[in-house]
């Protein structure tokens, strides 16, 4: 399932993002009143504990004590709901990436940030990146990785496609990661039930594998380390995949920029 964001009428949409349009009124009655931040907060928990798919203005507003209908008057549709909410996540990653030691350690403590910020919001992994937000909080966010990355000294040219690389690392590792979190969950099997069942029947019916598929077999013989307490091997390995992803990029960058002195 991939979510396109500014779906919206554009002026509208704008508004809500940087909060200058008109203020809508509560309806009068007991129940404090809504607001675009209140519905916002909602809904960004809701997909964070149950997916993109159980997004609706309606699950929205039963959270909320409240019908969809009352919530149309703040957010006038659910894809305005979600440039709202990328928006608001946006904001959230830090923006203080120590630069005083060089480029390179920032790099590595931005990219880490970025892995935590995807897995605490994996729904965000099915926004395509095809459509920006264009909202003060994606614009933040945008501001905090370039920081970094202008301080390589590298082109603005360079620069900019060094943002699509360093995304593509993160969102290819972490959706592994969250994909994993959620296989679990949906089918009540864990990734080493899983593949414990599989590999014994695989070992059953075709022996001889390793010797048909010599290069696959050779990513057996390092076992490597065991995941952490709480985490399925295959988050473990994606985990890795990530960090090792990050390395090759920081070494790319260094040897541009070597060229480019």
């Amino acid at each position: 399932m991939v979510v396109f964001a500014g779906q919206g009428d554009a002026r509208r949409s704008m508004e809500l993002l940087w909060r200058a349009g008109p203020s809508p009124r509560s309806a009068p009655g007991p129940k404090p009143a809504l607001s675009v931040d209140l519905i916002v907060r909602a809904a960004i928990e809701l997909a964070d504990v149950e997916g993109m798919s159980a997004l609706s203005m309606r699950a929205v507003g039963e959270r909320l004590g409240r019908t969809a209908m009352a919530l149309y008057t703040y957010v006038p549709s659910k894809t305005d709901l979600i440039d709202l909410m990328c928006d608001r996540v946006f904001g959230e990653l830090r923006a203080d990436h120590d630069l005083s030691a060089g480029w390179r350690s920032a790099f590595g403590e931005l990219a880490a940030d970025l892995w935590e910020f995807h897995l605490r919001h994996p729904w965000l992994l099915q926004v395509s990146y095809a459509r920006p937000v264009l909202g003060p909080g994606e614009f933040r966010m945008q501001e905090t990785v370039l920081r970094v990355l202008f301080a390589t000294g590298l082109p603005a040219g360079q620069v900019r496609r060094l943002v699509s690389a360093l995304l593509n690392v993160v969102r290819g590792a972490v959706q592994i990661a969250a994909e994993s979190r959620q296989a679990a969950k949906e089918t009540g099997l864990s990734d080493e039930d899983w593949w414990r069942a599989r590999s014994a029947a695989l070992a059953e019916l075709a022996p001889d594998l390793a010797d048909r598929y010599p290069h696959v077999a050779r990513l057996g013989e390092d076992g490597g380390t065991p995941p952490p307490a709480g985490v399925s091997y295959l988050e473990h390995e994606a985990r890795l995949s990530f960090e090792a992803g990050v390395v090759v990029l920081a070494d790319g960058i260094e040897a541009a920029v070597a060229d480019a002195c």
